[in-house]
């Protein structure tokens, strides 16, 4: 029996499909849930390792002075 990583995404996503077609309409909502789940797992992680990688390359070390002057500019723009 192969497992769901033997089978090529190229093959399964016309699978999906076809399935996804004989779901309830409240399962089609639920996969939808599930899949904007797996998304932000992504992307989350990715954004991880963005922020680790900047941070050991020491381009946030300067983030406090960063948000301290872009606060600043915004109170003297709101300033009457």
């Amino acid at each position: 029996m192969s497992t769901l990583t033997d089978i090529d995404p190229k093959e399964l996503r016309p699978l999906l499909h076809a399935e996804i077609d004989r779901l309830r309409d409240e399962n089609v909502a639920l996969l939808h849930r599930v899949a904007l789940q797996l998304e932000l797992e992504e992307v989350s992680a990715r954004l991880d390792e963005s922020m680790d990688a900047e941070r050991v390359a020491g381009k946030l070390a300067r983030l406090p002075d960063i948000i301290r002057e872009a606060r600043a500019a915004l109170r003297q723009r709101a300033a009457p």
